[in-house]
């Protein structure tokens, strides 16, 4: 095999090994990763939050997120007893469903908030 010719496929197969890191989707998958504390600490912050409350902020922090992924993910955690939820009147029709922090759940959140701050270290070190 000629130079030109083991060149070029280097050149392919260094493609085909980059194409198979698609960022786009490691960045989907961090995401998911961080989406039950960014929820929590969205609930945090207002003290209480309406579905399309947490879709509005979480879209205003570049985390986009639709119903379809929202409502499974707030059910397991009500019934891991992290959230609870109130029923509230609508002035807009029916009533709205208001998702809140138990204590168990603001402990957790804590719990995940240091674990965020040590990854953050611990990546700040190495990049």
């Amino acid at each position: 095999m000629t130079n030109e010719c083991a060149g070029r496929h280097l050149f392919i197969l260094k493609k085909t090994s980059m194409e198979a890191f698609n960022t786009e989707k490691i960045k989907t998958q961090m995401r998911k990763g961080i989406l039950e504390m960014c929820i929590l600490a969205a609930i945090d912050k207002r003290g209480e939050a309406y579905v399309s409350d947490l879709i509005e902020v979480l879209k205003e922090a570049n985390m986009a997120v639709v119903e379809g992924t929202l409502y499974p993910l707030l059910t397991r955690l009500k019934n891991n007893g992290l959230l609870s939820y109130q029923w509230k009147e609508s002035t807009e029709g029916p009533p709205r469903k208001y998702y809140v922090l138990t204590p168990t759940g603001k402990a957790f959140l804590n719990e995940l908030q240091k674990a965020w701050k040590e990854l953050q270290m611990i990546i700040d070190k190495l990049i």
